[in-house]
């Protein structure tokens, strides 16, 4: 392992990167398993590796934890009502949920279980919302009921709808407490984490993966395509690439691996509104979600552990992202005002009471996605290449908070055997 810590490696290193480009020939170090990014999913993986008795460390290029998506989405436990029977996603949505429940249960992880009503508002909403039942059955999601109007507006008077699917399995975590215990956990057994350290490539030896790394503030005015001397090369027995939203930028940096297994990204930024502080008393005490649109599940209602509400995600496609933001978290987090007036007809629909000029600008996340506009989605995609202790994990937007846990069980179970 590294026991001088990869910050100090790196700077020990800085007299011997002025090579020629695609040398590699860089100050190089053993490593049992290495996990690019330390969001949900990747301090997950790390404390199931370590829990199997592995020498881990987390490389991520941000200060700390869980800086992108993993701290900027709804932070709803989902039950695995929306995705197709035996898809990743359903498997590992509903293990995932269980698992997330106990752990939270037993560590002491502020989260509540306060049910979801997915509505139809219309007539045309019926069918969509009798398929999500029946796929949620298929699932195996437990004590999902439809609901008529009546049923569904006395649990919440303020909603407006022709019927409603219960999920009384959803509900909501704290995700930072809950990161924050995962690393806890993970360093107690002696995983090692790496901030402000950046992988920005690899390449085969022996059908391995060696790491190229370097310290994020000498990425600061890298233009994405010169060719970049690491700082560092790492030699990893197991190489877990769980970074996101730069998942697929930096696998197709990974000199060997075969282009073709690393699917297209697209990227999706999804705005939050809240509702001010003129409302004293939340209307809604359940999560209410609409019938799922292209590219997300619509602009739903979710509440935190206080009770304050916040409607979103809408859908807003990204385009031409280059390495170094992606790699960076360069990414525009900024929520415009303008796209409220999208929110008010959309909320309406179920909440018609909604007041003009109650919403404000609340925060925004972006989505990693495999199938960008007018494609149909996609499941979370795993190793396809054939390299001895690598696995990509692409594609992990929603419900891969929900899924974290359940994902560090197969990625450790595909690792270690």
């Amino acid at each position: 392992m590294l026991r001088q810590g990869v910050g100090r490696l790196i700077s020990k290193s800085k007299r011997r990167i002025n090579l020629p480009a695609k040398s590699w020939n860089a100050p190089k170090e053993k490593a049992e398993c290495v996990v690019i990014g330390a969001g949900i999913v990747g301090v997950a993986v790390a404390r199931e590796l370590s829990l199997k008795g592995k020498e881990v460390l987390v490389l991520d290029s941000a200060p700390t934890f869980g800086t992108a998506t993993s701290s900027r989405n709804s932070e709803v436990i989902h039950a695995g009502i929306y995705y197709p029977s035996n898809s990743l996603k359903a498997r590992f949505c509903v293990r995932g949920r269980n698992l997330l429940y106990q752990y939270c249960s037993q560590h002491g992880i502020p989260h509540k279980q306060i049910g979801k009503l997915i509505v139809a508002t219309g007539a045309s909403d019926i069918p969509k919302l009798n398929h999500l039942l029946n796929r949620g059955i298929q699932n195996g999601v437990e004590g999902l009921r439809m609901l008529d109007a009546s049923e569904a507006i006395t649990m919440e008077p303020e909603l407006q709808c022709v019927k409603a699917l219960l999920s009384p399995s959803s509900g909501i975590v704290d995700t930072h407490s809950l990161m924050l215990s995962l690393v806890a956990e993970a360093e107690t057994k002696g995983t090692t984490f790496s901030y402000n350290t950046t992988v920005v490539g690899g390449h085969l030896e022996e059908n391995q993966m060696a790491l190229h790394v370097s310290e994020s503030k000498s990425l600061g005015n890298w233009d994405g395509s010169t060719p970049l001397q690491p700082d560092l090369i790492l030699s990893p027995k197991f190489v877990v690439n769980s970074s996101g939203l730069s998942a697929s930028a930096l696998a197709k940096r990974f000199h060997g691996l075969n282009t073709a297994t690393i699917p297209p990204a697209y990227y999706a930024r999804g705005s939050y509104f809240t509702l001010s502080n003129s409302t004293r008393l939340a209307p809604f005490k359940h999560l209410i979600y609409p019938i799922p649109e292209e590219g997300g599940l619509g602009v739903h209602v979710t509440l935190d552990l206080d009770g304050q509400l916040k409607f979103g995600p809408d859908v807003e496609w990204i385009r031409h992202i280059d390495d170094t933001s992606s790699f960076l978290n360069r990414f525009n987090y900024s929520v415009s005002a303008d796209r409220v007036e999208r929110f008010y007809p959309e909320i309406r629909k179920y909440y018609p009471n909604l007041k003009d000029g109650s919403l404000l600008p609340g925060y925004a996340g972006i989505r990693p996605k495999l199938s960008g506009p007018g494609q149909s989605a996609c499941d979370f995609e795993g190793e396809i290449h054939g390299v001895t202790g690598l696995v990509n994990l692409f594609g992990i937007e929603s419900p891969g908070l929900t899924s974290s846990m359940a994902i560090a069980e197969y990625v450790a179970a595909r690792l270690l055997g």
